[in-house]
């Protein structure tokens, strides 16, 4: 009986064929022929896909490294793609014991001509930031989509209000029309949480775009269709951190791969636990390794399949979608190394590129510290080409708020800017009076639209790429301290039935009309005026509420008189001989002749702005 049950138990396993695998994802789900980056590592999901082993058949395409993590369920294949690699689908197969357990398609796609040299965004720019949700809906059909967990509801100022992709395509004529180059949306990828869903921070799909906000051929047409009118696009990365509802944390692919062993711990937010040489290791530890909040878990960039995972990430988006440029979130907070190596294998692939972190310190130095080409006594090797000018925002918005005094107003701002020295490369910064973290300008100083033209003149004309937060050129105000979906209020005609539209004019009041029309002055004056993209400055220390600066190059020069005094107030020329003496001028925006003679006269709270001949 015995030998009769072992008989029928092995031709019972004999006969069971080896169980099929169902793989979830391959991410990225495809690559390009001739990149630099040629040795993909494709995450690999699946119940128990550590058992297999994959392979593939096609010329110029191998696999060359397989790993494993303590998770069963992934597989980390990095593939080799050679230059002559002919593009085409192809059929990844995972095989268990002799048999194929699951096939699974990838595909390599052919590069877009002069893709690697592309130019990024860089001085001759200037940029339109959106908060896509509250800009314009151009789809409704997609402002609900069934089995995301938050829904529309435009009366919930933190609620998701039906902005979308769309709404940024219908729109870029005005965008373009309102003199500026670069568009930036706050991220656009999935965010399935259930509530704050609308900013686009905490992201739940990598390599999803939200389907409330369109697909990700919507992000390429809009990109392509940007393009075509004179406008890059700008894509905002997180690399620190994702969501607590992305379908990582229901299964991680290693038990390292969130900081805190996926646990909440805040950070403690002291950035200069960086270069502080005097820091504990513990602090600097909960800098970079804390929490933001509970919904945004961390990442360890450290572990290497996770670090690859973000570098390929960013790679894939700026070869898809056709990028011109990255603003990488919340930047300090990544582990420094992983920052580094990333911002170094963008370069590698796209030498002309354009980057900029987020680094909210008033501090230049610790702004400084990320900048390409920076020597820091750390020795940590920056390759961001350029940083958030956070110390010429806070100090920009100080000067024009507070009184004129020996140590208050102006001289701040013009304090501030003689610390350009400490950067590599000031001229690559990029410079802002707000943008969708802090109180609208126009709220800051209670109203005040004559000061706000002010602020809006230093933006447009200081050193740097200027970027421009959208509705402020209608005065979207908001509250004057930060309350987040109150800033980030709805575009003035982005929803059929407004009252008043921003796009055509309709229904706004005539300061809001003003304010717009100066803008589009400002910014178009702007984008024909190299001297305002690469000139030299030269500031004159502020007096009596004055403060003055030149734009030049040689015989050619841009005098800027920034008057925050209530009345017209005389200037003396004398002072600047050196610009001025036996030189014609002209009103930038007005192409009226402007006599120089011993005085001019400056308008009260005003800025002139003169072409010098």
């Amino acid at each position: 009986m015995r030998t009769i049950l072992c008989t029928l138990a092995l031709l019972l396993g004999l006969s069971l064929p080896a169980r099929a695998i169902d793989i979830e994802r391959i991410e990225p789900a495809n690559w390009w022929v001739g990149m630099r980056h040629n040795r993909v590592e494709l995450l690999v999901h699946g119940t128990g896909i550590a058992t297999s082993t994959p392979r593939l058949s096609r010329a110029g395409v191998a696999i060359v490294d397989v790993q494993k993590t303590d998770n069963p369920n992934y597989l980390f294949v990095t593939v080799e793609i050679a230059g002559d690699a002919i593009p085409g689908g192809i059929d990844i197969e995972f095989v268990h014991a002799g048999k194929v357990v699951a096939t699974h398609p990838w595909r390599l796609d052919a590069r877009e001509p002069g893709s690697a040299r592309r130019r990024g965004f860089d001085a001759r720019d200037a940029i339109y930031l959106v908060t896509p949700d509250r800009f314009a809906n151009g789809d409704p059909s997609n402002d609900s989509v069934t089995g995301m967990l938050e829904a529309a509801n435009r009366a919930n100022p933190n609620g998701r209000h039906g902005g979308d992709i769309a709404g940024m395509r219908q729109h870029i004529d005005y965008i373009a029309g309102m003199g500026f180059t670069q568009l930036w949306p706050t991220p656009f990828l999935e965010n399935d949480q259930p509530q704050y869903s609308y900013h686009g921070y905490a992201i739940t799909d990598l390599y999803k775009t939200d389907p409330r906000m369109g697909r990700n051929e919507d992000v390429r047409a809009l990109s392509r269709e940007a393009r075509a009118k004179g406008v890059g696009l700008i894509m905002d990365i997180v690399l620190n951190h994702i969501a607590s509802k992305h379908w990582w944390m229901t299964d991680l692919p290693a038990k390292d791969w969130i900081n805190h062993g996926g646990t909440f711990a805040p950070t403690n937010h002291r950035r200069t636990t960086i270069q502080d040489p005097h820091a504990a290791p513990a602090d600097r530890e909960a800098f970079t390794d804390g929490w933001f909040v509970d919904a945004m878990p961390d990442l360890n960039q450290r572990n290497p399949h996770l670090a690859r995972y973000l570098i390929q990430n960013t790679l894939w988006w700026i070869e898809y979608a056709g990028l011109s440029g990255i603003r990488e979130d919340t930047f300090g907070y990544a582990d420094t190394q992983f920052l580094g190596d990333w911002a170094k294998a963008v370069l590698a692939e796209y030498p002309d590129f354009a980057m900029v972190g987020e680094e909210w310190s008033i501090n230049p130095v610790v702004v400084a510290h990320w900048q390409r080409g920076k020597q820091n006594t750390s020795g940590h090797v920056p390759h961001m080409p350029s940083m958030m000018d956070f110390p010429i925002h806070i100090a920009l918005r100080s000067a024009l708020a507070q009184p004129e005094g020996w140590d208050s107003g102006w001289v701040n701002l013009y304090e501030m800017l003689a610390n350009d020295f400490v950067y590599p490369d000031a001229d690559a910064l990029v410079v802002f009076a707000e943008n969708h973290d802090t109180s609208r300008l126009f709220a800051h100083l209670d109203g005040d639209l004559a000061t706000w033209k002010l602020g809006m003149a230093y933006l447009a004309t200081v050193r740097g790429t200027p970027q421009f937060y959208y509705g402020s050129e209608v005065l979207l105000r908001g509250p004057r301290e930060r309350n987040d979906g109150q800033l980030r209020a709805d575009m003035p005609g982005g929803w059929s039935g407004d009252p008043a539209d921003a796009f055509t004019g309709n229904g706004l009041s005539a300061a809001q009309r003003d304010a717009q029309a100066y803008t589009r002055a400002l910014f178009d004056w702007r984008k024909r005026t190299p001297l305002l993209h690469s000139g030299k400055l030269t500031h004159f220390a502020p007096q009596d509420g004055v403060y003055v600066y030149f734009r030049h190059d040689g015989a050619k020069s841009v005098m800027v008189a920034l008057n925050k005094n209530a009345g017209a107030t005389p200037l003396l020329l004398e002072r600047f001989d050196a610009f001025l003496r036996g030189r014609g001028a002209r009103d930038a925006l007005t192409g009226n002749a402007v006599a120089l003679g011993t005085t001019l006269a400056l308008p009260g709270k005003s800025a002139t702005l003169l072409e010098i001949e």
